[in-house]
């Protein structure tokens, strides 16, 4: 009993990390071009009322393109985005934007 036990959180603690399947960072940059226009090169975003994409968890960041794509969230421009996007052009996407590393700092210093 103890040994399934150990198995099932094994098996969950993996499965909560994170995906599990390969991305192909080069593919998400390229598929990454038709977002810089809005989300800025790297995914820094400039324009106001515009999120930024780089640091973000390549977790978080395909499920927002999937609920986009999907229709379970809503704006009007992510939707029509989002909508020919593959699982695999969604995971290479997201991966692409996660690999950056934001450091923050206070205005005005």
């Amino acid at each position: 009993m103890k040994k399934a036990f150990y198995i099932l959180f094994g098996i969950v603690g993996v499965t909560l990390c994170g995906p599990t399947v390969a991305t192909n960072i080069a593919a998400g940059a390229s598929v990454a071009q038709s977002c810089v226009m809005c989300h800025g090169d790297k995914g820094i975003s400039t324009m106001a009322g515009t999120p930024s994409l780089a640091g973000q968890s390549d977790l978080y960041l395909a499920n927002q393109l999937r609920d986009f794509r999907d229709g379970k969230r809503h704006n009007e421009v992510m939707n029509v985005i989002a909508k020919p996007l593959s699982d695999a052009e969604i995971d290479n996407v997201s991966a692409y934007f996660a690999q950056f590393e934001i450091q923050l700092k206070k205005k005005g210093k």
